[in-house]
């Protein structure tokens, strides 16, 4: 049996927290420290000089011999640069160590080699790392040993954001201004602060090391881009929740053991609906550390499942026919008093505060609907959101009964004078205990839900940064915080003046409102009926960025400048194409030189057996009927083919980004589509041994 794991000694024990600052740090460098974290500014380069050197002796204490300044630049991931502790040799000859506070605080990255949108020109390298204080350090063990990683910032050497974390924070920065606005007006005089708290779930899948380094589709774009269905998928609803396989659950625990020991509060873990799917959840953070936990999640997962044997599958669809991978980012407002401002309390028509702000924020996602969903799109997402899998592409909010009618009440007659109760939950069985249910159900299919006291956005896809949907998310609300304080900080009469701005906000924002089945047609007809945004892909959800009313909101708050939001809708454009390129030359490959092949050798063997059955005076029919379907599959797959090289080879004489990615996306992806076609139905017809790579069953259930 595996042995135990002491929760509560390895939790962080690998992160320089504030606990261990306070045993290594002066008192007064220390409370320097908590005063930057808690209200901004600047360390003194004294103090960040103390802070380095506790810092570098802690590393090193536990086998640290480097550092790095550990960014997420607009690839989506993580970057590091790793810089040895080794400084000048004493006059004796011994080494001595060196971590200066102007090392800490800044480094200096090649800008021109991460994306950038026009940014950042080849000949213009230069780009900056800053410290960010408000996220702890961290030991990251690798193979590459013990290295001191410290959560920075990304911007170019002119000032742009350069990475996805400087958006965040200013986002931070913008909600927790114009949030105390409203708080203050509700007579809240103690919180001097309220943050965004997020708990990003995780979905993922694992498969066999092995079987997938036999397939060059994972290799290169960690998702199959060909594969039948096995006999059996997620139909009956048994993986779900199911018992956990061992070699999983060995790999669940190694990971846990990981995660708690760099500070990631990671609570949840089980099977998910689709076979060799799972999903893990932390407990809710601060937004930018869960941001950044949650970067680490995805990184540990993929070294751990090495060390088993497996690989983990971030992408959003890794096998047609069965659920992909999503990752809900579970959102709410807490100030540092100890309040949620999303709780509604045990009777939510009484408490205004809450009504005010829930108004707000509906208010926020539907004048803004198109960026909240341009803040989730990615190329792979596209195949999961309106598949029936994942929430659609239009934006709607479900408040669930109780809320609903009090909104309701509220807008018909300004006055909510009830609010629906959940009652006593009765099974029927004598010995099992009544209890209190929720007032409403939940909605699966709906892309932000309110979920007891937070918001629950749901199409966030599973290898996406969590960064930029909160990026939006807190953005959109500042405005509708800010315009309401602005009429309400002027108002006469407050009580009057919360009342008809709430009752305005409700009545002419409750089309976004919507409870019901979101993977409906009709829910589709009455969503443009009601005048809600479809963006069905990425590209297209990319120029949502730079309307005027978009970058009027990211500018008025500080988040971005029209230049920045310019250059990541540039990058959007470019990954696009250059995902579909790799994704198309990948299975020119695979079928010109494996699938193929393998047809054709079955064919002529399948052709042989035709002959010798004739000649042994046997009925071949049947024999000759597999080997027509087989050829004319063959025919089809080679005509397609041929189609995907021609789109390839048109595709390369483009060079205006933004007609690239449409071309990828109108031609060369039917033409991807078509090809995959017949070689599905040709993997049912060949014989399995003689077909040349680990199929979906080999994967997803022999794994």
């Amino acid at each position: 049996m595996n042995s135990a794991v002491n929760v509560e000694e390895i939790f962080g024990q690998n992160v320089f927290t504030l606990a261990k600052m306070r045993e290594r740090l002066p008192k007064k460098v220390y409370t320097e420290v908590v005063n930057v974290i808690q209200n901004g500014g600047e360390l003194s380069k004294g103090s960040a000089d103390v802070v380095a050197n506790a810092m570098k002796s802690w590393a090193m204490e536990n086998g640290a011999t480097h550092y790095t300044h550990w960014f997420q630049p607009l690839t989506g991931i993580t970057a590091e640069k790793h810089d040895s502790f080794v400084g000048s040799a004493d006059e004796d000859g011994r080494m001595l160590t060196s971590f200066s506070g102007k090392e800490l605080i800044k480094g200096e990255p090649d800008a021109s080699s991460f994306p950038s949108g026009g940014l950042r020109a080849t000949f213009e390298a230069r780009g900056y790392t800053t410290w960010d204080i408000t996220s702890p350090a961290f030991l990251k063990e690798s193979g590459a040993g013990v290295t001191l990683c410290i959560p920075t910032a990304f911007c170019s050497y002119t000032g742009e954001a350069l990475d996805k974390k400087t958006p965040l924070l200013r986002s931070m920065e913008a909600v927790n201004k114009q949030a105390l606005r409203i708080i203050r007006l509700f007579g809240n005089t103690t919180a001097t602060r309220v943050n965004v708290s997020v708990g990003p779930e995780q979905e993922y899948f694992l498969v066999d090391w092995d079987k997938s380094m036999k397939r060059e589709d994972l290799i290169f774009t960690g998702r199959t881009l060909f594969g039948a269905m096995p006999p059996k998928g997620q139909e009956m609803e048994d993986h779900y929740f199911g018992v956990i396989r061992e070699r999983v659950g060995e790999f669940m625990k190694d990971l846990n053991t990981e995660l708690w020991k760099l500070g990631v509060p990671d609570k949840t873990q089980h099977n998910e609906v689709a076979p060799g799917q799972h999903e893990l959840a932390p407990i809710y953070e601060t937004a930018n550390i869960a941001v950044d936990h949650n970067q680490i999640i995805m990184e540990t997962m993929k070294r751990v499942a090495e060390h088993h044997h497996m690989r983990c599958l971030l992408h959003e669809k890794p096998f047609a026919g069965v659920n992909g991978s999503g990752k809900h980012d579970n959102w709410s407002l807490c100030t540092d008093d100890g309040m949620n401002l999303l709780d509604p309390g045990d009777t939510p028509n009484k408490n205004v505060q809450f009504l005010f702000i829930l108004s707000c924020i509906l208010k926020a996602v539907d004048t803004h609907a198109d960026l909240l969903r341009q803040s989730a799109a990615d190329v792979g997402n596209d195949h999961r959101l309106g598949a029936n899998e994942a929430p659609p592409a239009i934006i709607s909010v479900f408040l669930g009964e109780q809320l609903e009618d009090v909104v309701r009440q509220l807008i018909e007659t300004g006055v909510a004078k009830s609010s629906k109760r959940g009652g006593k939950l009765k099974t029927g069985v004598s010995t099992l205990p009544q209890f209190e249910k929720d007032a409403t159900d939940r909605n699966r299919t709906s892309p932000f839900a309110f979920t007891g006291n937070k918001f629950e956005f749901r199409m966030v896809g599973s290898s996406d940064s969590m960064a930029s949907s909160n990026t939006t998310l807190n953005t959109i609300v500042a405005e509708a915080f800010c315009e309401a304080a602005d009429i309400l900080e002027k108002a006469e009469d407050f009580d009057i003046a919360v009342h008809d701005l709430m009752k305005e906000y409700l009545t002419d924002h409750q089309r976004i409102i919507f409870n019901g089945d979101g993977y409906s047609e009709d829910w589709v007809k009455e969503a443009e009926r009601r005048g809600l945004p479809n963006i069905k892909s990425t590209i297209e959800a990319a120029d949502v960025l730079t309307t005027k009313k978009a970058v009027k909101l990211f500018e008025s708050y500080g988040v971005y400048t029209k230049t920045e939001l310019e250059s990541r809708k540039e990058i959007i454009f470019e990954n696009y194409a250059k995902t579909i390129n790799i994704e198309a030359l990948t299975m020119i490959d695979m079928a010109s030189k494996q699938i193929i092949p393998a047809v054709m050798k079955y064919a002529g063997r399948l052709a042989r057996d035709v002959n010798e059955v004739r000649e042994a005076g046997a009925d071949e029919s049947a024999l000759l009927s597999e080997l027509k379907e087989i050829t004319s599959e063959l025919t089809r797959m080679k005509k397609a083919l041929e189609e995907l090289k021609v789109n390839e080879t048109k595709a390369r004489k483009i060079t205006d980004e933004r007609k690239l990615a449409y071309f990828y996306k109108d031609k060369v992806r039917p033409s991807m589509d078509a090809l995959r076609d017949p070689a599905d139905k040709l993997e049912m017809l060949v014989d399995k041994k003689d077909w040349p790579f680990p199929t979906y069953a080999d994967l997803l259930f022999e794994g």
